[in-house]
């Protein structure tokens, strides 16, 4: 059986103008019981990832500011998803495609030294990079210092911790991230907000930018050509 992917986007909201200002792109698979995250992003076929993402940036031209797609090392290091990444980019236009840089391991590994130039060029194309879940597992400041004067954008996920959001460790961790961002002028972003008390805290930190249920689900975006049961959205 064919394996069918498709992406979903996840709103991302400005509370001072009460507007989406960008689109997160999150990629799914199709199966017997609906859509599903893949297992690991390491075994979907970079060839297919590669066109779906260009046809999917095609339908989100002038709709927002900017659309943001995660992409892990051995991804950004892939010829083919690098050029649909810069299709994506002349698609888009005026709007930015966000390269959101993760920390998914895989079988192969890529020195710092090897990714900062590739992020460069990325830059130097109009694009812009984003830091994913900072503060979590090994994305600590160490490991991710080298590439701070190249991103714009830095998200701190709500949903990777446990223990509540009360929780005195993860305000300290929330409030010393943002004070990373403003220091090299980046947007930071809280993710992951599904309650008011999630929204209250981002309130509280004076984060306007917000990513999490509580402002949008995730929404299939259709391309020419799907079936009509594509529409269900099974969680």
């Amino acid at each position: 059986m064919e394996k069918i992917y498709r992406y979903f986007v996840q709103p991302q909201i400005d509370v001072r103008t009460q507007s989406i200002f960008g689109y997160e792109l999150l990629l799914k698979q199709w199966t017997e019981a609906g859509w599903r995250v893949p297992a690991s992003f390491l075994q979907v076929d970079l060839a297919v990832m590669s066109r779906l993402l260009v046809a999917t940036t095609k339908i989100l031209g002038l709709k927002v500011q900017y659309v943001s797609v995660n992409v892990n090392r051995e991804q950004l290091m892939d010829t083919q998803m690098v050029q649909a990444i810069l299709q994506s980019q002349k698609q888009l236009y005026p709007a930015k495609l966000t390269v959101e840089l993760t920390e998914e391991t895989s079988a192969k590994t890529f020195a710092d030294t090897a990714v900062i130039p590739q992020l460069r060029r990325f830059v130097e194309h109009g694009m812009q990079v984003s830091l994913d879940d900072v503060g979590t597992g090994n994305n600590d400041y160490q490991s991710i210092r080298d590439f701070l004067p190249l991103a714009s954008e830095m998200k701190f996920a709500l949903q990777n911790f446990r223990v509540g959001i009360q929780d005195p460790q993860i305000q300290e961790k929330l409030r010393v991230w943002h004070a990373i961002s403003r220091e090299y002028d980046q947007r930071s972003i809280l993710e992951g907000i599904e309650t008011a008390d999630g929204a209250a805290l981002s309130d509280r930190f004076g984060i306007p930018l917000r990513q999490g249920y509580y402002y949008g689900k995730l929404e299939l975006l259709r391309l020419a050509g799907d079936p009509l049961d594509f529409t269900q959205l099974t969680s």
